[in-house]
């Protein structure tokens, strides 16, 4: 049976209700989704409750391309697609690419399409890696703890490394939307007191497998660039900051020097 598009108002009304902004966006997002009069109560029910609403749909739409996201995964932002513009400038056809923390593997996916590239994607959290398999393929994504997940013969041949890391502070956490608080994994969120514990771990990392020339991109907060930057500059990169305004992406990219700060 398929969804009476006459029920649409009823789902506007208790998607207002319970403080959805687009209420009429999402209620016809859930229609189209549904299929039948039961599945869509039950979508409704997952939302009202305040459950993101790509993990109530079962995919994000991110530069263009439908991600599936699962419940407990974390949901791609709109910032994010500053990271893959970033990145995407430095590619060339079978460029070895690396998507560090890759949740659903959404930067992977976005950066594959716009170049043939040699793509290896990892996460620690198996809802994630069960996420991105299906998005980039179970070949492409590794389970592990950042670079400890890739293959070893890897080391010293990635062209470009990017990766969305958490960056929020712990103190921080609490006052994030409900949405992200409470239906996210803690460890996409939580960077530590500062934000950057695993941001550090990536930079420092970083060197043992890039090319000669290669490339490190990280996204990051905005007031939290300035210690980024000198994280990638401590570990022999010679990097920069670029921002975007109209997304409010903040990324930190380097190519390897060698002139390691003490």
């Amino acid at each position: 049976m398929i969804v009476d598009v006459s029920s649409l108002p009823g789902v506007v009304a208790r998607l207002r209700a319970a403080g959805c902004v687009f209420a009429e966006d999402e209620a016809a997002l859930l229609v189209r989704e549904a299929g039948t009069p039961g599945a869509l109560e039950a979508l409704v029910a997952r939302r009202v409750a305040g459950e993101p609403l790509e993990q109530v749909l079962g995919w994000a739409w991110f530069r263009g391309l439908r991600i599936a996201v699962e419940p407990g995964v974390f949901v791609p932002r709109l910032r994010t697609g500053f990271l893959v513009e970033r990145a995407a400038a430095l590619l060339r056809p079978g460029a070895v690419v690396v998507d560090l923390c890759c949740g659903s593997g959404a930067v992977g996916a976005a950066l594959a399409a716009v170049a043939p590239v040699r793509l290896y994607a990892a996460d620690l959290d198996p809802a994630a890696v069960r996420c991105a398999r299906r998005n980039l393929g179970a070949e492409r994504v590794f389970r592990g703890d950042l670079y400890a997940a890739l293959p070893a013969g890897l080391a010293g041949r990635v062209d470009v490394v990017v990766a969305n890391a958490p960056y929020v502070p712990t103190s921080a956490i609490a006052t994030m939307p409900p949405e992200a608080r409470d239906h996210e994994p803690p460890a996409a969120l939580d960077g530590g007191a500062d934000g950057l514990d695993v941001q550090r771990r990536v930079i420092a990392g970083a060197p043992r497998w890039l090319a000669p020339g290669g490339s490190l991109l990280v996204e990051t907060g905005e007031r939290q660039a300035p210690a980024t930057l000198a994280a990638f500059e401590r570990a022999g990169f010679a990097a920069a900051v670029a921002r975007s305004a109209e997304v409010d992406g903040t990324v930190v990219a380097g190519v390897l020097t060698g002139d390691v700060t003490p």
